[in-house]
C-alpha cells in the first residue's frame, strides 16, 4: 500500500472515531456510533499494515494488532463476568432468567435475600472484580498502542503520534475519572492530524558526475 493511501485510511479512522461521541446526540445516527468507531479501527489498523510495510517495521503493525486482541480478551472477559453476576443474582432471588419477560414470575422473588447486605456486597464484589480486568486489560491495550505509535514517531518524524500516545496512557489510567475518557477522545483527533501531517521522505539524491568518473590521468 502506497504512503498517501495509508496516511489517508489512518486519519479517516481516526476521524471516525472522534467523531462518533459527537454523533451520538443525532437521533437517527446514535443507534450506529459503535458500527462507526468498529470501522474506524479497522481502517486505522489497515494504515498501520500499510506503514509497517513501507517503512519495513513490522513492530508497527504488530503492536497495534497485540492492542486490539487484549481489547477484545478484555470485553470478553468482562462482559462473562457480568454474566456471571446477573445470572448468580437472579438464582439467589429464585428467578428463572428465561422467564423474565413473564411479570408473574416477580410474586416468586424472595424479598428476604434482597434484605441480606452479604448478597448485596457479594454481587458488587463481582461487579467490581470485573471493572478492575476491564481496567487491566485497557491499560495493556494503551501500552501496546503506545508502542506502535513510538515506532510511527520515529519513523515518520511527526511528534505528534508519540504524544497521541501518551495521551492515550494518562486517559486510560485516569478513566476511573470523566478526565480519562475526555482525554481519550482528544487523542483520537490528535492521531487524525499525525496521520495527515505525514510528508514523503525525500530520496536521497544521487551522486555527482564528478565524484562518479574517473579522474582523467595526465
Amino acid at each position: 500500500m502506497e504512503l498517501e493511501s495509508s496516511k489517508n485510511l489512518g486519519g479517516i479512522g481516526a476521524l471516525l472515531i472522534f467523531a462518533g461521541p459527537l454523533l451520538s446526540a443525532l437521533p437517527r445516527v446514535g443507534g450506529y456510533i459503535g458500527l462507526l468507531s468498529i470501522v474506524g479501527a479497522i481502517l486505522v489498523l489497515i494504515a498501520l499494515k500499510g506503514f509497517a510495510d513501507y517503512y519495513r517495521e513490522s513492530g508497527i503493525f504488530n503492536n497495534a494488532l497485540y492492542a486490539i486482541v487484549a481489547a477484545i480478551v478484555g470485553i470478553v472477559v468482562f462482559a462473562a463476568v457480568l454474566i456471571i453476576a446477573f445470572v448468580g443474582f437472579f438464582a439467589e432471588l429464585g428467578l428463572n432468567i428465561s422467564n423474565l419477560q413473564d411479570w408473574t414470575s416477580l410474586s416468586s422473588i424472595d424479598w428476604q435475600t434482597l434484605g441480606n447486605f452479604d448478597f448485596i456486597f457479594r454481587f458488587i464484589g463481582v461487579i467490581l472484580l470485573g471493572v478492575v480486568v476491564l481496567f487491566a486489560f485497557l491499560v495493556v491495550t494503551v501500552v501496546f498502542l503506545r508502542r506502535s505509535l513510538g515506532l510511527m514517531s520515529s519513523r515518520t518524524g511527526v511528534g505528534f503520534f508519540g504524544t497521541t500516545g501518551l495521551l492515550l496512557l494518562f486517559g486510560a489510567i485516569l478513566t476511573i475519572l470523566v478526565i480519562g475518557l475526555f482525554l481519550i477522545w482528544i487523542a483520537m483527533l490528535l492521531l487524525a492530524i499525525a496521520f495527515f501531517s505525514i510528508r514523503p521522505q525525500q530520496a536521497p539524491s544521487p551522486p555527482s558526475t564528478s565524484s562518479t568518473q574517473p579522474q582523467s590521468q595526465v
